[in-house]
């Protein structure tokens, strides 16, 4: 008997591989060399090979591994975006580990992994495939989290969010067993082709991933762990969470509910809208009585969690290239922010006090331009990236027939405006109390590089938002 081994191409996973490669290379080099400075510059190349790997990729046709991964338009898309936040999440951490000297091969071998992770959860066609990929993700996250051992909260940070994710894990697992039960397929188009018969399974299956999902992207009630895990993680490490783990998880959230549940709009549209509008008002609200700039962020990440949202919850294809366009914005605009609290920070503390914030503009007035821009973004001020993000969700649901949902987006943007206006007042127009030090900021060239670059594209996204967007309705197009 001959036995014929399958064909299998790993080009559509190039992007992942040469990240994977470079990771490896980099504790190989760490072991070897004394300078582990160069560690991160490293990194960043590698990024920037991958990314020129997405760029080949979208010039050909459409690639495929098996039934588990594609390297279509929509996955390219999310490629970019993910090497975007590890490329400025690199440079924002790169002053923070030479303070660390001895841990930078560890921390930036891992957030390539993660990295890895979130790219493979944009690529994956298969419920195997997106759980092997959050896996990935989740795991270097908890590492990372309590990479500032000097700091208790680093560590009770990393425990609370080992546990917490250990159940969503097991809440997606378990869904992903039922669909396969009701279905018998694990392929995204084979569920999507045999679940109309699930009955009570399937949909208790789909139950239990959304609640998996809803973990990952931080939608309110699975959102408890965010604000402790912020706070305590290293500030780098909690940009790159609050941007990439956001934008993996929205991109296999989407992929699944367009793909694997496009027959059934009827019955998930409603429950995805009452969890935009419980997420975005939770977040909102609970941002109000913030006094530390790192939890303020957090909350607000999980309001922007609830206006991207939005976006899925309007079913069409304006939605689709919304919230792609959403999450591209969302990326330069939340890091830059906490980029700037990067600056802030007292060595060691960990944290920024919205009371230190006051008089910012008086000692460093570019950094409080800067801060202004981002919070200006953040709460949607046009012309800046920010505003066009929420313009096109919320346009999705009028779309969709739900002026409601856009109306109460519409609210809480306005709800939201307080507490980043709010930051820009101390900045501008609260002076130090007397006795009070001056604000302390550090200015490494590179973290200014970074700030930079990503004050360039909130502006760049927003004064231009139709080349944007015409990228992600490209991206969008496989969902009809």
């Amino acid at each position: 008997m001959t036995i014929t081994m399958p064909s299998v191409s790993l080009m559509p996973y190039l992007p992942e591989i040469i990240l994977l490669v470079t990771a490896l290379l980099v504790l190989l080099v760490d072991t070897v060399w004394g300078d582990k400075r160069w560690l991160v510059w490293l990194a960043f190349l590698g990024t920037l090979v991958s990314g020129v790997a997405v760029w080949w990729l979208a010039q050909g046709p459409t690639l495929q591994l098996q039934d588990m991964l594609t390297a279509d338009a929509y996955a390219l898309f999310i490629d970019m975006v993910v090497l975007i936040v590890a490329a400025i999440s690199l440079l924002l951490a790169y002053d923070w580990l030479i303070e660390h000297n001895e841990q930078q091969g560890e921390y930036v071998a891992l957030l390539l992994f993660a990295t890895v992770g979130m790219m493979t959860m944009g690529a994956a066609i298969n419920v195997v495939t997106i759980f092997v990929a959050l896996e990935i993700l989740s795991l270097s996250l908890y590492i990372l989290t309590g990479f500032a051992r000097e700091r208790l909260t680093s560590g009770e940070a990393a425990l609370k969010y080992f546990l917490l994710g250990a159940f969503a894990s097991a809440f997606f697992l378990y869904g992903a067993a039922l669909l396969y039960g009701s279905s018998g397929h694990l392929d995204l188009i084979g569920i999507g082709q045999n679940l109309g018969t699930g009955g009570l399974m399937a949909g208790a299956g789909v139950a239990l991933l959304l609640v998996g999902f809803s973990f990952k992207v931080a939608l309110a009630p699975f959102h408890m762990w965010t604000p402790d895990v912020y706070q305590g993680a290293p500030t780098s490490v909690s940009a790159f969470m609050s941007v990439g783990a956001k934008a993996a998880g929205f991109a296999a959230f989407l992929r699944f509910f367009q793909v694997a549940l496009a027959g059934s709009y009827a019955q998930w549209g409603p429950a995805l809208a009452a969890l935009a509008v419980l997420t975005m008002t939770w977040g909102n609200l609970a941002a109000l009585r913030q006094e530390s700039l790192k939890r303020l962020l957090a909350y607000s990440s999980i309001a922007h969690a609830g206006y991207a949202l939005v976006g899925l919850a309007a079913g069409n294809s304006l939605g689709s290239s919304g919230l792609l366009f959403y999450l591209l914005a969302y990326a330069f605009m939340n890091l830059g922010a906490f980029g700037v609290a990067i600056m802030l920070e007292k060595p060691g503390s960990g944290d920024v006090m919205m009371s230190s914030l006051r008089g910012t503009s008086r000692q460093h007035p570019l950094l409080a331009a800067t801060m202004a821009v981002f919070m200006f973004s953040l709460a949607g001020v046009p012309p800046l990236a920010g505003f066009f993000g929420k313009l096109y969700v919320f346009g999705a649901a009028v779309e969709a027939n739900m002026a409601w949902l856009a109306i109460v987006g519409v609210i809480n943007s306005a709800l939201s405006a307080y507490y980043y206006l709010r930051v820009t007042v101390l900045m501008y127009m609260r002076d130090e109390e007397a006795g009070e030090e001056e604000v302390a900021v550090s200015k490494p060239p590179v973290l200014v590089f970074a700030l930079v670059v990503a004050l360039f594209f909130v502006v760049i996204v927003g004064l231009w938002p139709s080349v944007w967007m015409q990228m992600a309705q490209q991206a969008a197009l496989i969902f009809g």
